[in-house]
């Protein structure tokens, strides 16, 4: 039995970032929808998908709300919809509950009033220390509050996590490690670090291609995430995912490592992802891995909602072979690795040349168990195509 996790999108930031192009809308952007209104749509999709579940419904033992900002809502509203989820759902006895936030959009009180409704987890937006690139992401945050509110967090009994961008345009190596150095000072539980890609349609891409800024090489890029590893290794923490480290395996955010390890979960929200395993239906048939995501706009997504049809815009069924590929793709990415024998095509020749290029630990690979080397991780993709 694969575990279930849910996942609620919540689409509203206070300001849209140069850099993101995730389905977000700030206030005076033309699909920005009441947030009250939001939070209705999002409980009646829960009430959809507790009808289109029936007889598969397992205790959700992850829950993530993600964004955007969730905590742009009021505290409230977050505690209602985690109330959607355990009716829904239920909640497993042990399960994680995180929601992102940006350390502006927090207070103690509100920090408190999550962990009291079984909030277990939050991520901090810290992304930099360094006031030059904070304002190049078009971050909004002062980086004083970032200590603020880890210390709320910790306070009400959070665990804690932040999250990081390397490879901002105009930002040297020595910039990099003293954000570092002020995230690992923090003591979090947890830090995720992720290469900035500047994306096409953002603010940033049109800068780029207008010269107005200069994109960060692949190998600083690359001098970057060693920094990162050797920093938070020497610092007490373990990589457990390519861009993701923390201080016991414990701490490993279980949410993501549910998505890695191809677990099932349902996406809440405008523009979410959904995904369902081979099961069987509740009318008794055998269905196959499908997943799916819903329509991007908040106001379309509420006035299906209300409507009673689906939010759903479009689903995707999975092959033998999709899986697959798809395990080799996620799973190699884990610092515990994957057998061998689970490739689709197992050869002996890629493998070899793969060690002897120091992408693979050559060890683990005679014992029969593919692990990625610190090279290895900034070669993942070529890994995985290699490997299939």
């Amino acid at each position: 039995m694969r575990d279930f996790g849910v996942y609620v999108h919540v689409p509203f930031c206070a300001v849209r970032c140069g850099y993101c192009d995730f389905n977000t809308y700030a206030p005076g952007e033309g699909e920005f929808s009441s947030r009250d209104d939001y939070v209705g749509a999002a409980l009646g999709e829960m009430a959809q998908a507790r009808a289109a579940m029936a007889g598969d419904l397992r205790p959700a033992r992850t829950v993530f709300f993600g964004g955007g900002t969730p905590t742009m809502l009021d505290p409230a509203a977050l505690v209602a919809m985690l109330e959607g989820v355990r009716d829904t759902w239920g909640l497993a006895p042990d399960a994680e509950v995180t929601t992102e936030a940006n350390p502006d959009s927090v207070t103690a009180a509100s920090l408190s009033t999550l962990a009291s409704a079984g909030f277990t987890r939050v991520s901090f937006g810290m992304q930099s220390a360094v006031p030059h690139v904070l304002a190049t992401l078009e971050r909004t945050h002062r980086p004083q509050n970032v200590a603020l509110a880890v210390r709320w967090a910790r306070e009400a009994g959070l665990a804690v996590s932040l999250d990081l961008i390397y490879g901002t345009p105009g930002e040297s190596l020595d910039d990099w490690r003293a954000s570092l150095d002020a995230a690992i000072a923090l003591e979090p539980d947890h830090v995720s670090a992720y290469a900035l890609v500047i994306e096409p349609g953002t603010r940033m891409g049109r800068q780029l291609r207008a010269g107005q800024i200069e994109a960060v090489d692949l190998d600083t890029q690359a001098d970057m995430y060693e920094a990162a590893d050797a920093r938070l290794r020497d610092a007490g923490y373990s990589w457990y995912e390519v861009s993701n480290w923390a201080r016991t395996p414990e701490q490993a955010c279980r949410h993501n490592v549910a998505y890695w390890t191809s677990q099932d979960w349902w996406g809440i929200g405008p523009g979410a992802h959904s995904y369902l395993g081979p099961r069987i239906g509740a009318d008794g048939a055998e269905r196959g891995a499908e997943r799916w995501w819903n329509v991007k706009l908040p106001r379309v997504y509420a006035a299906r909602v209300a409507a009673g049809t689906s939010p759903e815009a479009e689903r995707e069924p999975l092959t033998a072979a999709d899986l697959a590929l798809e395990s080799v793709m996620l799973r190699l990415r884990l610092a515990q690795g994957m057998p061998v024998m689970d490739l689709p095509d197992p050869r002996a020749e890629a493998i070899a040349a793969l060690v002897g290029d120091g992408v693979l630990d050559g060890r683990a690979a005679l014992s029969g168990t593919l692990r990625l080397t610190v090279r290895g991780r900034l070669l993942a993709d070529a890994a995985v195509r290699a490997l299939t």
